[in-house]
């Protein structure tokens, strides 16, 4: 029997597939049930967080309620376009593509090109403008894609990529997600490509992020799971420089993993965290 989990970093710390795909799917159908509202959409980059993401979601109410949306611009790759085309193939979702490069180059204009990290954030912004319209028109929830450790290391665009009405991936590290994409059997395109957000040409994420996601969930697991100190981490044989780099931007970024702060004014209570209307 072919191994479908060969070439993939296993630890004994991830979530076993089988059982974060049972959990998650129980979490989709809840906040979809609470809600109201029938459907799902998604954006499909063609990448792999978001392709597990509408992968856990047809499993969990089926095909018919999940719609993506490839949301290229005008320097988006070509593979990234015919992977996204793959995936919804594969999972048997509604498709369909929306550039986004007019409304996004009406902002691009005043950014200079060699702007990079600010042109990105524009086109993040243009794709999750898109998807709230179309959850509009589709009675729909916006579907989240983002994992946990783009989240504990900030690497996202705020009301861009980690906007949505509920997320799937959120305590999911990388390894895990690359797991279940072998798990639920996703082209395996998208297992084996280099993580990219494609935001400009030959953009990869581990280049920006000066390590890879192997690396980075290894340290994270540890600093945060197991709460273990820059002593312990030494211990555990992790370099001082990775770890003062990570744990540097996980406490930098917490503005990301937050709602906005709210003054609190006396009489004024949160019916959400107090319980609500009586």
């Amino acid at each position: 029997m072919k191994d479908i989990f060969a070439g993939l970093d296993r630890p004994d710390w991830a979530i076993e597939p089988e059982d974060a795909c049972e959990r998650a799917g129980a979490f989709i159908r809840q906040v979809l049930d609470d809600s109201g509202l029938p459907n799902l959409v998604i954006g499909l980059s063609g990448g792999i967080d978001s392709a597990v993401s509408a992968g856990l979601a047809a499993r969990a109410v089926g095909a018919d309620r999940v719609r993506g949306f490839l949301l290229p611009y005008a320097t988006s790759s070509a593979a990234s376009l015919s992977d996204a085309t793959a995936v919804a193939e594969t999972l048997g979702i509604a498709h369909e593509t929306v550039p986004i490069t007019p409304m996004a180059d009406t902002f691009l204009a005043d950014i200079p090109a060699d702007q990079r990290v600010r042109r990105g954030n524009v086109m993040a912004r243009c794709r999750m403008i898109v998807l709230y319209d179309r959850s509009a028109a589709h009675q729909a929830l916006v579907l989240g894609t983002g994992n946990r450790t783009e989240a504990l290391l900030g690497y996202t665009t705020m009301y861009g990529d980690n906007a949505c009405a509920l997320n799937p991936l959120g305590q999911l590290y990388k390894t895990e997600v690359r797991l279940l994409s072998a798990w639920l059997g996703l082209p395996r395109s998208v297992l084996e490509k280099a993580p990219s957000a494609d935001l400009w040409e030959g953009q990869a994420d581990e280049d920006e992020l000066g390590f890879s996601y192997a690396e980075a969930d290894r340290l994270l697991h540890e600093m945060i799971d197991n709460g273990r100190d820059a002593a312990a981490l030494a211990e555990r044989g992790f370099a001082a420089p990775l770890v003062e780099r990570v744990s540097t931007r996980v406490r930098a970024m917490r503005f990301k993993r937050q709602g906005p702060p709210v003054a609190v004014m006396p009489g004024r209570p949160d019916p959400d965290r107090d319980g609500g209307p009586r």
